[in-house]
């Protein structure tokens, strides 16, 4: 199954560069004619959710709704699906920060609990605890 990256993503949903979204269309409508999905690892997701932020200043909503989307294509398949619907669900709720979600969700996953923690955001997500300030 091939993959794609954070920038084929990026542009598939963002639509900022013609060029490049032109080709990531025609990739994903080749692989979906072939019967293919797309792979997206849940490192791709997490540096995803950073760029929308962080370059293209989307706000907490604007990228729920892109994740949301994405989750619910059919051409495309993600690593620890089920882990990156929690880490969505409990953003959505809280204050953390969408990573801190993530690791908390994939340390469930694993039966890893808690995760500690010294940021106090992160803390106060179910599944986290806090470290408290670390002793001098």
């Amino acid at each position: 199954m091939p993959a794609l990256d954070t920038n084929v993503l990026g542009r598939y949903v963002v639509q900022d560069d013609k060029v490049q979204l032109a080709s990531a269309k025609r990739l994903i409508r080749k692989c979906v004619s072939a019967g293919q999905t797309l792979f997206v690892p849940v490192t791709v997701t997490l540096e995803f959710e950073w760029v929308l932020r962080a370059s293209f200043g989307y706000a907490k909503d604007e990228v729920m709704q892109a994740l949301s989307s994405l989750f619910s294509a059919a051409e495309l398949t993600f690593e620890s699906e089920r882990a990156l619907e929690v880490a969505l669900q409990l953003y959505r709720k809280g204050s953390a920060d969408f990573a801190d979600c993530l690791h908390i969700a994939l340390v469930a996953q694993a039966g890893e609990l808690p995760m500690w923690t010294f940021d106090k955001r992160a803390a106060n997500v179910s599944g986290a605890e806090s470290l408290g300030r670390c002793p001098s």
